[in-house]
Parts: C-alpha cells; sequence; structure tokens
C-alpha cells in the first residue's frame, strides 16, 4: 500500500513543500493538498516548488473542481508542470464543495466533472479534444500520461467515477464504508466494459498516532473531519433520504444533530461547529491511538482494495505522527505484512 500526505496550503508556501519533501524522505509516495483558492493558497503554484524539492513525489489536488478554473487551464497547469518535472502530477477531481459554495456558487453537476475529466486528461496527455465547438490540443504536449481521479460518496457520483476515472478517492477510513463504495464503483466499472481492477483507490483520513490515554484529545483535535465529510452526506440524505436504502445508513445517521456549517473553519481542529460528530464516528472515520491500531486499520483496508492511504495531518502534533508513519508505519507496508 502507498502512503499519501495531505495538506492544506496555509501559509508559509515553504511549510508545505517542507513538510512533503520531508515526507518523501519517509516514503510517501504521494503529496497532496486541499483546492479552495479563497480559503488556501493557490495549489499549482506550490506544486512547482514541491516538485523541485522532491525527486519521485507524485504531487496533486484532493480535489479540484470543474467550475473555478477553465478546463484548458487546468489541463495546461498539470502539461506544463510535466514537461518541468516528468510525469509526476494526477489530478483528483470533485464538485467543489467549499471552493464553490465559499464563492457564492453550487458545486458542480456530476455530468460536469466527468465531461471536465475526460477533457483535461485528453488535452494534458497530448490529445485534440472538441471544446466550445472548437478542435483544440496543446501544440507543445506530445503524448505523456495524466491519471485523473474522482472523489464521491453517494451512489451516482460512484457509478461516476467507475465508468469515467482512473482511480477513486474516499475521504473516510470506516471499513463497512470503504467496502461498500469500493463495490459500487468496481461494479460501475465492470458495467461499462472497464476492468474494475485497473482503478486505484485511494482511503484519505485523519491520524493521529499517540498513547491511549490520549485518545479523547485526539478525537477533539479531528473532529473537524466528521463536519467535513458531513457536508457531503447532507447532500445525499437531501437527494436520498436516511432510510438507508441507497446510502448505508453508518454514514448518514451521525447527521441528524447537524445545524449548518461554516467554511470559514473549514478542515481547521477546534473547528466551533462540528460538536454533532460523536466519538463513535470519529473512531470509525479515523486512524487515531498507538502505532499497532494504525497498522490494523490500514491492513483491514488494504485487503479491501485500497492502494493507498492518504494521510490528513491537521492536528496540533503533526510532525510526531508524520514521523511515527515514516519511521513505524511505511516499512511495514512496503514490506506488505
Amino acid at each position: 500500500m502507498d502512503l499519501g500526505l495531505v495538506l492544506q496550503n496555509d501559509p508559509p508556501a515553504w511549510r508545505v513543500v517542507d513538510l512533503l519533501r520531508r515526507a518523501e524522505t519517509l516514503g510517501f509516495s504521494h503529496g497532496w493538498t486541499f483546492d479552495s483558492h479563497v480559503l488556501w493558497q493557490e495549489p499549482y503554484v506550490v506544486y512547482s516548488q514541491v516538485l523541485a524539492a522532491t525527486h519521485r513525489m507524485v504531487v496533486g489536488p484532493m480535489v479540484t473542481n470543474p467550475g473555478t478554473r477553465d478546463w484548458t487551464v487546468i489541463a495546461s497547469l498539470h502539461a506544463t508542470l510535466h514537461d518541468m518535472y516528468g510525469e509526476r502530477t494526477v489530478c483528483a477531481f470533485g464538485r467543489g464543495d467549499s471552493a464553490m459554495r465559499y464563492i457564492g456558487r453550487s458545486p458542480c453537476t456530476l455530468g460536469e466533472v466527468r465531461d471536465a475529466m475526460h477533457t483535461v486528461k485528453a488535452l494534458a496527455e497530448g490529445r485534440t479534444v472538441t471544446y466550445n465547438e472548437r478542435e483544440i490540443a496543446f501544440p507543445w504536449r506530445a503524448g505523456g500520461s495524466l491519471p485523473v481521479y474522482m472523489a464521491g460518496y453517494g451512489p451516482k457520483a460512484l457509478q461516476t467515477c467507475g465508468e469515467h476515472a482512473d482511480g477513486f478517492i474516499l475521504q473516510l477510513a470506516d471499513p463497512s464504508i470503504v467496502e461498500w463504495t469500493i463495490g459500487a464503483v468496481r461494479e460501475a466499472a465492470a458495467a461499462a466494459g472497464r476492468d474494475p481492477d485497473s482503478l486505484y483507490v485511494i482511503v484519505a483520513a485523519p491520524a493521529y498516532v499517540g498513547p491511549e490515554e490520549r485518545l479523547p484529545h485526539m478525537r477533539d483535535q479531528v473532529r473537524w473531519f466528521g463536519g467535513m465529510v458531513g457536508n457531503h452526506v447532507a447532500d445525499l440524505v437531501g437527494r436520498y433520504g436516511d432510510a438507508g436504502a441507497a446510502v448505508p445508513t453508518a454514514l448518514t445517521d451521525y447527521i441528524r444533530g447537524r445545524q449548518g456549517y461554516d467554511y470559514a473553519e473549514h478542515g481547521r481542529a477546534g473547528n466551533t461547529h462540528t460538536d454533532f460528530v460523536p466519538d463513535e464516528v470519529i473512531d470509525r472515520f479515523c486512524l487515531l491511538g498507538p502505532v499497532e491500531r494504525h497498522l490494523e486499520r490500514l491492513a483491514e483496508l488494504r485487503d479491501l482494495g485500497v492502494d493507498q492511504f492518504a494521510v490528513y495531518l491537521m492536528h496540533d502534533e503533526p510532525e510526531a505522527t508524520l514521523t511515527a508513519y515514516g519511521e513505524r508505519v511505511a516499512p511495514v507496508l512496503r514490506r506488505g505484512t
């Protein structure tokens, strides 16, 4: 199983670059950042510096969306970085929860996500596309590759991912939900005539390494994650209801006490509007506690078909957790035991 590291583009940017450079030396293969250009700094500027400071690390947004940049701009950014540093980026798409809502716009449709994935991938790989009723291609890009992944939770999003993406991102680490979502994505891929095993599967969630007696503190530090996931779950409940027919109750039940969301605190420890998230959900969605507990969950995720675990490092002891993963988790994952 590969390891990724997910960061926010908080200033100073050199700090993001330094953490990802260090992560590579500790065995992490992927570096990811949020992409909400108002809440955080512009990620593609930072990616250029990360690629210059590392040797093998693959970088990309977790996740971008079709609404805040023209699709040709997204493709050009990736193709340019590949020309400068080799084929070392990936592009992951979502509907644009925080990025779109914070500027007063609705998240993009799944149709827009689907079409953007195809357009960006083709252009970045040196192919010709029809865009705004014109045939266009980058005259300076010939060949190459750009893996395009998609994040999602609901049945239609999972179907879109299976039919059109190169990989799937699930932003929580509950094994039962992981199993359900991977199964839905692979079923959609097979129905579309694609090889379901060819999709690269990523689970992304907060990880906090520490002794058992500090679990209450660790839970409070990552409770923001339940609130962040809750935004997507609230959309699903509004679309499908909460009876469990289309979406597992393990994903939907916990948001009954949700009273709204303040994007100004999106993804931040100490978030003041996530009290509705119970400890039981935090323990299911995140990896907390001694290293041995992390290894047990990671082995379970690996057996379910997960190819990469990407660590959200937004809490008060990022350095200690990063070091623990590099020194005590990465070697075990490399051995495959």
